[in-house]
């Protein structure tokens, strides 16, 4: 069972077999339907495409939500059985940014209890580098009942990040930009700045110049430090909108320091109310 990260290598020498579920979530946040697009045109065989905005979020809600809120779990439990999920089911997912959306769905999918699932290291560019099998057939899986498990410690409220705020047991990581971070060029959100006390950890200092994950010990060094004594259970990761920062949460697990919680609302959804401080 592959339940982090998983090589090209490892992918082709399994990719036909039956019990093996792709997923393709490239996506590009200012031409939303850019990448469904070019997954038409060529996929890894047997790949569903998952969308971000109609598949592993819901519709936001201006000034209520999140950019990205997460779907409602009866929503999510459908989606995943017309994906053919079942308990059997290894997934695998990539994209071809460095692994940003398709941790989402790898935290969405272990969040309701499905554990076998790995992300593709360097993902849709690495695996067409080395010329591996491109198919532009649409694989149509049979309709199961995907099995609920949910994990709720995975995930925390505006509420208790409220409560963590200049809490010594408690570190809150920001995955956004560092100049994001600091309020400078704040372009996606209408409100510049960062959750008091958090700690500026860019999601892209997980991976390397190729685009492929930092190696094992080179992140389990820098997140180490980053914790400063504490585990990762005692962490919260936000981002812009609960995407970018699923890429910490699976690098501090792959890390093998457990699990990370997730902020879900994220940036976005912490300054629809006002009230509540910012840095």
């Amino acid at each position: 069972m592959y339940i982090s990260l998983i090589s090209p290598q490892v992918v082709n020498e399994n990719i036909e077999d039956p019990n093996w579920r792709f997923f393709d979530c490239r996506f590009v946040l200012t031409e939303p339907e850019k990448k469904q697009a070019e997954f038409l045109e060529g996929h890894l065989p047997g790949a569903m495409y998952a969308h971000l905005n109609h598949d592993l979020a819901s519709p936001p809600i201006l000034g209520k939500t999140g950019r990205h809120p997460l779907p409602k779990i009866e929503d999510l439990t459908k989606t995943f059985s017309e994906w053919g999920i079942n308990p059997s089911n290894q997934v695998v997912i990539y994209d071809d940014t460095g692994g940003i959306y398709a941790a989402r769905l790898w935290w969405m999918l272990r969040w309701l209890g499905h554990n076998a699932v790995a992300v593709m290291d360097g993902g849709w560019t690495r695996w067409v580098k080395e010329e591996r099998p491109v198919s532009e057939d649409i694989f149509l899986p049979e309709t199961v009942k995907f099995c609920v498990s949910l994990q709720e410690h995975l995930s925390v409220s505006a509420d208790d990040v409220l409560n963590y705020i200049d809490n010594p047991e408690v570190r809150v990581f920001d995955a956004r930009s560092r100049e994001r971070f600091c309020g400078e060029n704040e372009t996606l959100d209408p409100v510049a700045g960062h959750i008091p006390s958090a700690v500026s950890s860019p999601f892209d200092g997980n991976l390397d110049s190729d685009g492929n994950w930092k190696s094992k010990p080179a992140l389990r060094k820098m997140y180490l430090e980053l914790l400063n004594g504490l585990s990762a259970d005692q962490t919260v990761t936000y981002c812009g909108s609960g995407i970018t920062a699923c890429h910490n949460i699976l690098s501090m697990f792959y890390a093998e320091l457990g699990d990370s919680r997730l902020y879900p609302g994220s940036w976005s959804d912490w300054i629809t109310i006002p009230e509540r401080p910012i840095a």
